[in-house]
């Protein structure tokens, strides 16, 4: 399973859009265990490029903070999941809380 955090200075974004890279990450679902990681720097953020942009990388999972209702939509549509309302922490201790089944989602902070 591949997973895509977006992140800014090292930690999960708040807001989806405003990110500059992402943390692509491969898990071992069977072995619930983190393989790889590798931070890849976002495409010009434009209506509908992130979507597609992380559908080309085989990513089935968004972990965010807040992402607008659109986005999410546009997420569902290319057959990716989401997750929003993550705390702002490392991609690593996101996905290890993620895979452990102890990451607590609050809620979207994004509004539009």
């Amino acid at each position: 399973m591949r997973i895509a955090i977006p992140v800014v200075q090292g930690k999960l974004s708040l807001h989806f859009g405003h990110c500059d890279q992402f943390a692509i990450v491969d898990v071992d679902s069977e072995m619930e265990r983190i393989s790889e990681i590798r931070m890849m720097t976002a495409p010009v953020h434009e209506p509908g490029a992130l979507p597609r942009w992380l559908n080309e990388q085989d990513v089935k999972l968004v972990i965010a903070g807040g992402m607008g209702s659109r986005a999410q939509m546009l997420f569902t549509d290319s057959g990716i999941d989401v997750l929003v309302g993550a705390p702002t922490e490392s991609a690593e201790e996101v996905v290890k809380m993620y895979l452990q089944g102890t990451l607590q989602t609050g809620a979207n902070i994004c509004d539009h």
